[in-house]
């Protein structure tokens, strides 16, 4: 497949995920934005700025979650004392519409304690706003007032109930089904709940979830989720949960799968396990569906980052810290900066920029080249660690660090 096919079939899959989601071009409303690609409507300046300038900060509660926005209202999932919150601000102001609070079946422990806070971004779709729990809680809230319509709990489905480091994924939200990973180490599921009614659609069991987030894949008549699991790479069907297609994903050494599926087209890009960066092609066959390795890049992958495609470019940081450009055809490292960062951190792609926010709270403007690392800007934006994505919106940028939320505009 050609890459002109495969950006047609992608600029299929992003406007069925756009029909189903019904959001405004603009916003961000659920893990890596409208899409799921990290795509943004951004109003780059013609001359950067010195500094940014704050327009407001509100503190919110710890939590490494990345909020989501949709029109003027900021959706936002956090820890406050010993509950999960969850709080809708006004975009505009920061200020607070609603707020509300439950408490968790447990309290992070052991290696993961410093991040007591959630993990997995809120999704918003058809007025509603689903949140997930380090606990895997899984509540669905009204936009409007935050009056609670459902919740489900698992821990009585699985010995393990939640992963050794917690929840880390995030929920999807396609065509009214809301997409989750469920369960512990050793056995999990993928599982489809109703929005409208938290009725479960089908469930497909797994060898337990990953840290990353399920993807949307459009191909032809066929809407395909992508997901992670401890050990492999499956595809299920949206309608029913049917497998379609599944490859090893193991990880090695201190690797996690916590990288989102990349999709482009008919091909997936995945990385995360210690072992570099993989493409495959999926193909519909007479008789299901096949996949066959494309490339494999095994010097250059990332750990706790998804990398961002852009013009057939991928653009991520790597497992040593460092910011790189990789051919997404072929697999080609084409650049890697000598910067060192830690390999927490998040790339956007707004349009004639890059956004990259690492850990250290550096926002890090970029000119989107296969030639060279070209630094057009950077800024100081908190002063304590970030590990949420930016939320980028016309000359908006929305940093959530430790405990608050900021405005920044340019």
């Amino acid at each position: 497949m050609t890459p002109a096919m495969r950006g047609f079939r992608g600029v299929i899959g992003c406007l069925a995920l756009l029909t189903t989601t019904a959001m405004v071009f603009g916003d961000w409303p659920q893990w890596r934005g409208t899409h799921g690609d990290a795509k943004v409507e951004f109003n780059a300046p013609p001359t950067w700025p010195k500094q940014l300038t704050q327009k407001w900060k509100t503190t919110v509660g710890l939590g490494d979650a990345t909020p989501a926005l949709v029109g003027d209202r900021l959706y936002v999932f956090t820890r406050e004392g010993a509950d999960e919150v969850a709080t809708c601000l006004d975009a505009n102001d920061g200020k607070q519409i609603w707020q509300q609070e439950y408490p968790p079946k447990t309290m992070v422990t052991g290696a993961a304690a410093s991040h007591p806070g959630p993990r997995s971004s809120p999704a918003v779709a058809n007025g509603k706003v689903i949140t997930f729990g380090i606990s895997e809680i899984l509540s669905c809230w009204d936009a409007e007032s935050g009056k609670l319509a459902w919740r489900k709990e698992f821990n009585d489905e699985f010995k393990q109930p939640w992963p050794r480091f917690y929840t880390g994924t995030s929920p999807l939200v396609v065509d009214n089904l809301c997409i989750v990973q469920i369960g512990g180490s050793g056995k999990g599921a993928v599982a489809a709940f109703d929005l409208s009614t938290g009725d479960m659609k089908w469930k497909a069991d797994s060898d337990g979830p990953a840290y990353a987030t399920p993807a949307l894949m459009v191909l032809g008549e066929s809407k395909i989720i992508v997901a992670q699991t401890e050990k492999s790479l499956v595809g299920l069907s949206l309608t029913d949960g049917k497998e379609l297609s599944k490859v090893a994903a193991a990880t090695a050494r201190m690797a996690q799968n916590a990288p989102t599926p990349v999709i482009d087209g008919s091909m997936i890009i995945y990385t995360g396990q210690g072992s570099g960066t993989h493409a495959i092609e999926i193909k519909k066959e007479a008789d299901g569906y096949s996949t066959a390795e494309q490339w494999n890049n095994a010097q250059i992958g990332t750990t706790f980052n998804t990398p961002v495609l852009k013009d057939g470019k991928l653009y991520g940081i790597s497992d040593r810290g460092n910011i790189y450009c990789m051919d997404a055809g072929t697999g080609k490292s084409l650049w890697t900066d000598t910067t060192r960062h830690t390999n927490f951190g998040s790339i956007v792609d707004g349009g004639s920029v890059l956004l990259a926010l690492t850990q250290k709270a550096e926002l890090i403007v970029l000119e989107p080249s296969d030639k060279k690392y070209t630094e057009l800007a950077k800024f100081h934006v908190s002063d304590s660690d970030t590990y949420a994505y930016p939320v980028v919106s016309g000359n908006k940028i929305f940093i959530k660090d430790k405990d608050s939320v900021t405005l920044f505009g340019t």
